[in-house]
């Protein structure tokens, strides 16, 4: 008994054993139930490729910025120079 003003709750039906249903709306009700886990799959699927996607810029930035810090701090080819100038000015 529900009281005056509440909405009735929807209650899962099983289409093959629920009378009255043609073998028409009982194919349509499968196929809205297919349709809607397909959408249900789609939605994880798409969180999923994004959270891929970020971690696979994020890997692929911190390499990028790794190789600029990297080679900023290369002094070998200052020393170098500065040997060279060293031996010309002694020559």
């Amino acid at each position: 008994p529900r009281e005056p003003g509440e909405a009735a709750i929807a209650r899962r039906i099983d289409p093959a054993r629920e009378p009255g249903l043609s073998p028409e709306q009982r194919r349509l009700m499968a196929q809205v139930e297919y349709a809607q886990r397909q959408r249900a799959l789609q939605r994880r699927l798409r969180s999923r490729n994004v959270l891929l996607a970020l971690g696979i810029g994020a890997v692929t930035f911190g390499i990028y910025g790794y190789t600029f810090y990297s080679v900023s701090q290369e002094r070998f080819l200052d020393e170098l120079e500065q040997e060279a100038e060293a031996a010309r000015a002694r020559a």
